[in-house]
C-alpha cells in the first residue's frame, strides 16, 4: 500500500468516525425539525410513538418491531385494582382495619399478573414499562409475603414499634423508586405523570404514617392511593379503548411539545 493510499484511507476512516452519531444521541433534523435522529436511525416524527399512558411510553420512541399485543393495560389494571382495595383499607373506609383480604389480590393479580405484563413489555421493547410493571408486580408479591405466616416476617419482630419502623423504611424505599420513575414522565402526558406523582405521595404518606404512628397520616395515604388507583384505571382504559370498541376515547394532554 502506498503512502498516498494509506493517507487517503486514514482520512476516510477519520471522516466516517466523526460523522457517525453516538448511540445515545437524540437530535432533530429538517427545515421544520420534522425528523428525529435516535442513535443511528432517522425517523419522521409521524412514524414514532408519542408519549402515552395507555402504552406506558414516556416519550418519542420507535414502534415495536414485533406485532405483539399491548401489555400495559393489563399491568395497569392489575396495579389499579389492587391499589384501590388496599387504599380503601388504608383510608379505613367502612371501618375496615384488617388488610388481609388484599393478600390474594396482591399475590395473584397485582403481583403475578402485573409482573408477567412487565416481562412481556421487555419483549415489546418498552424499557420504562418493563421496569415499572415488573417492579410493582414484585412489590405486591413482597407485600403479600408480609402477611403470610410461613414467611415469618411479622413474627421476627417482637417489638411492634420496630416492626412499624421496618415497614416505614420499606415504603420509603418504594417512594424513592417511584419518584425516580416520576421524573421520567415529565415529558409525557398529564394523566401519565399524575399517576406516578400521586403514587409517590401515597408511599410518602404511608411511610410517614408508620414512622409517626398517626392514623390520620396513614388515612391520607389511603386517600391518595384511591386517587392513584383511578388514574391507573384511566391509563389502562386509554390503552384499550379505540373507535372500534368504545364510544368514549381518552384524549391525552401532552406536557411538552414533541
Amino acid at each position: 500500500m502506498t503512502d498516498h493510499s494509506s493517507h487517503t484511507h486514514s482520512e476516510g476512516s477519520k471522516e466516517n468516525f466523526q460523522e457517525e452519531p453516538q448511540v445515545s444521541q437524540v437530535r432533530h433534523a429538517g427545515e421544520a425539525n420534522e425528523f428525529v435522529i435516535i442513535g443511528n436511525q432517522k425517523f419522521h416524527k409521524h412514524e414514532l410513538m408519542q408519549a402515552f399512558g395507555g402504552t406506558l411510553n414516556p416519550g418519542l420512541a420507535p414502534p415495536p418491531v414485533n406485532q405483539f399485543a399491548n401489555p400495559s393495560p393489563l399491568g395497569l389494571s392489575a396495579f389499579a385494582l389492587t391499589t384501590f382495595v388496599l387504599s380503601m383499607y388504608n383510608a379505613q373506609a367502612m371501618g375496615v382495619t384488617t388488610p388481609n383480604v388484599v393478600v390474594s389480590l396482591a399475590a395473584f393479580y397485582g403481583g403475578a399478573v402485573q409482573f408477567l405484563a412487565g416481562v412481556w413489555e421487555m419483549a415489546v421493547g418498552n424499557t420504562f414499562a418493563a421496569t415499572a410493571l415488573s417492579s410493582y408486580g414484585a412489590f405486591w408479591l413482597s407485600y403479600a409475603a408480609i402477611f403470610v405466616p410461613s414467611f415469618g416476617i411479622v413474627a421476627a419482630y417482637e417489638d411492634t414499634e420496630q416492626l412499624a419502623s421496618a415497614v416505614a423504611f420499606y415504603l420509603l424505599a418504594w417512594a424513592l423508586f417511584t419518584f425516580m420513575l416520576f421524573l421520567c414522565t415529565l415529558k409525557a402526558t398529564v394523566a401519565f405523570a399524575s399517576l406516578f406523582g400521586f403514587l409517590t405521595m401515597t408511599f410518602v404518606l404511608l411511610s410517614a404514617g408508620e414512622f409517626t404512628g398517626k392514623v390520620a397520616v396513614s388515612r391520607a395515604g389511603g386517600v391518595f392511593g384511591v386517587i392513584t388507583a383511578f388514574l391507573g384505571f384511566y391509563n389502562a382504559f386509554a390503552g384499550v379503548a379505540n373507535p372500534t370498541n368504545s364510544y368514549f376515547i381518552a384524549h391525552p394532554i401532552p406536557l411538552t411539545k414533541q
